[in-house]
């Protein structure tokens, strides 16, 4: 596997990424985008970063604005609107390193696959059709959220709910149409981001779709049978939707 260090650039801002590749030429490409107040680091990111390569495809992981080792200020450059500017920029990028082939999927966590959601007609008008992707526990309405993280943390200082109303305030479901080919993973305990989150979704989508419903499954999908089984299915799925293999 070869790793290669970058970075990009948008609205004036350094972005740094990481492309893993495999040892095959032109491979198809999967760009990823973490949660809230992850990083490039977050555990299905790293999931993602060995088992992709391995299996014949490259994975692409960067940190949003104000997130990781990225420029930017969490409070003042925290949007969807700008999640989703990041997003395209990170595709753009990978296009333009010219390592990888035509075929483009997305994964994203939490509010990493609002942020798929939201660019993802976006991204089929600029770099063509996608083949598809994997989303976990996604919010598709923003209001449907509970326990909103106010509280201040070693990296930024306490948020206002004003923050949340001013920049995380959106509903997707006209969105989620654009979306096919796309597994989701939601957790039936999940006490952030709602399960009825995944089953709108699931309704919303074009085929071909599905949905993993986790029993008794957290929002950061904490238990070891829940990140097996997204190891197993995740990988499926992208070899699928990638015609890597016959079945998922």
């Amino acid at each position: 596997m070869q790793i290669v260090q970058t970075q990009f650039r948008v609205d004036r801002l350094v972005l740094k990424g990481e492309l893993f590749l495999p040892g095959t030429p032109r491979p198809p490409v999967v760009v990823g985008s973490h949660g809230l107040e992850g990083s490039r680091f977050s555990a299905k990111q790293q999931v993602l970063s060995r088992l992709l390569p391995e299996n014949g495809m490259a994975f692409f992981r960067f940190d949003h604005r104000g997130c990781g080792d990225s420029q930017g200020d969490f409070v003042r450059d925290t949007s969807l609107e700008k999640r989703s500017r990041d997003f395209l920029a990170a595709v753009a990028h990978v296009k333009d390193l010219n390592k990888t082939g035509p075929h483009l999927g997305v994964f994203g966590s939490s509010m990493g696959g609002a942020t798929c959601i939201n660019a993802w007609q976006t991204l089929e008008n600029t770099f063509g059709r996608l083949s598809g992707g994997v989303l976990c526990a996604a919010p598709l309405k923003s209001r449907t959220i509970h326990n909103i993280p106010t509280r201040a943390t070693a990296t930024r200082p306490a948020l206002p709910l004003a923050f949340f109303e001013k920049n995380l305030l959106f509903d997707l479901s006209d969105k989620a149409g654009a979306l096919h080919h796309v597994l989701v993973f939601h957790g039936d305990a999940d006490r952030i981001v709602p399960v009825e989150n995944a089953r709108n979704l699931l309704e919303t989508m074009q085929s071909p779709k599905h949905c993993i419903i986790q029993k008794h499954g957290d929002h950061p999908m904490s238990s070891p049978r829940d990140q097996a089984e997204f190891e197993t299915k995740a990988l499926a799925w992208f070899k699928q939707i990638f015609h890597l293999s016959d079945t998922a």
